[in-house]
């Protein structure tokens, strides 16, 4: 029973002891705060002003601005392939070359036949000529120079269907020669010299797109779109393509192609509530490729002389976004700001806050309203300006020698 009383005095002793050191030793954050004497280290930044131009993002599919599948349109042996894989091409240039033999007799067939058929129609118009001149005389009827009439008419009728299959014969012969219709960079070949293709095959002999310039295909929200319209109606807007995995520049970030704005669909999807665009490249360099997924960034609008300060100076709470403005005698003041446009960079204040306040950007999470700061250097700059009579090392605000180490004597300073 002793031994039950005496433990239970021990944890009590014990229980007091830690209340007691609790109590004497208050969070020294909490005190300095409620003192009010040492000021909280931030880091801010002038809000200035400058042109901020607004983007909408969205991603695209890069297409050929022209693909065309090169097919025979003639059946027969393949007995020439012209071009390498990979190959840039004019319109116009050869690419193959089928076995002509058999269009070039058939064109040989029908000249003959325009030539039999003309030879009867000149002798039919003469035999005209005289039955006219005797109907004339009376020495013939009028109905036999009326059926030798017909009969021309009938000949110069045979002799243009005659042309109209030289024409198609021609056309068959030209067939044989397979060109490229438009300029443009060659694809993998399909199909070897000697093979047999036939115009019904769905594959083709290769296909050739237009690579300069070239297209990206994006969509957008409908939530947007009164913005592109009075965009496009301003002029040709600018777009950025930004391509996946592409090499990186000495900024970390891979360069941008700039493109136009040239098409906007004449509807909304009704499936996904988006607006199809299409924008036009020069392509240049050739970072575009057919089939590759890009970032896109349209050019909306720009804002002349927008307040802009860090992203990270602004502060959200329940009432809306704000920001710590540092005020005179180094305290700051929080203010409520209306946002407008914003990105990585730079974030817009459409209202509350003037071009050359300072924010607070680093250190904002201890300050209220009315907190004493000190300003630190942002990284990478120098030193803010000593106060008259201020140590070296000394907030502002701070008492001399407070918060500085006591060198021992003859140690280095």
């Amino acid at each position: 029973m002793k031994r039950v009383i005496w433990t239970v005095l021990l944890l009590a002793s014990a229980g007091g002891g830690l209340w007691y050191y609790t109590q004497r030793q208050p969070d020294p954050v909490v005190e300095s705060a409620a003192r009010g004497r040492q000021p909280i280290p931030v880091v801010v930044a002038t809000a200035e002003t400058r042109d901020v131009p607004v983007y909408m993002d969205g991603l695209g599919t890069v297409q050929a601005s022209a693909a065309v599948t090169i097919k025979p349109m003639v059946d027969g042996p393949l007995v020439e392939v012209r071009f390498r894989e990979g190959q840039d091409v004019k319109a116009g240039d050869v690419l193959a070359r089928i076995d002509p033999r058999q269009y070039q007799a058939a064109l040989d067939q029908a000249v003959a036949r325009m030539r039999q058929d003309d030879a009867v129609l000149a002798n039919a118009r003469l035999d005209l000529a005289r039955y006219q001149k005797l109907a004339a005389t009376a020495y013939t009827s009028a109905q036999q120079a009326d059926t030798q009439k017909a009969l021309v008419a009938q000949l110069e009728a045979q002799v243009a269907q005659d042309q109209a299959l030289i024409d198609n014969a021609r056309t068959q012969l030209g067939y044989a020669t397979i060109v490229s219709p438009i300029d443009g960079r060659l694809g993998v070949r399909a199909v070897d010299a000697g093979n047999i293709v036939r115009a019904a095959d769905p594959a083709g002999l290769v296909v050739v797109a237009t690579l300069r310039p070239i297209t990206v295909q994006f969509t957008l929200p409908q939530q947007g779109l009164p913005a592109v319209a009075a965009a496009m109606a301003a002029g040709a807007p600018e777009v950025l393509a930004y391509v996946h995995g592409a090499e990186r520049s000495e900024t970390g970030r891979a360069g941008p192609e700039r493109g136009v704005l040239t098409v906007l669909d004449n509807q909304v999807d009704p499936a996904t509530g988006t607006i199809k665009l299409r924008a036009s490249y020069a392509n240049d360099a050739l970072k575009l490729w057919p089939g590759a997924f890009v970032t896109v960034r349209l050019r909306v609008q720009t804002r002349r002389n927008a307040v802009v300060v860090p992203p990270v100076a602004v502060q959200r709470g329940p009432r809306g976004p704000y920001v710590f403005v540092l005020g005179e005698g180094g305290t700051v003041a929080r203010r409520a700001v209306t946002m407008g446009p914003e990105d990585l960079t730079a974030a817009v204040i459409a209202e509350g806050l003037a071009a050359g306040e300072r924010v607070v950007v680093d250190g904002a999470a201890r300050l209220s309203e009315g907190s004493k700061v000190s300003v630190l250097p942002a990284a990478g700059g120098a030193a803010p300006a000593q106060a008259p009579g201020q140590a070296p090392g000394q907030a502002p605000g701070q008492a001399p020698g407070q918060g500085q180490r006591a060198r021992r004597p003859g140690a280095p300073g």
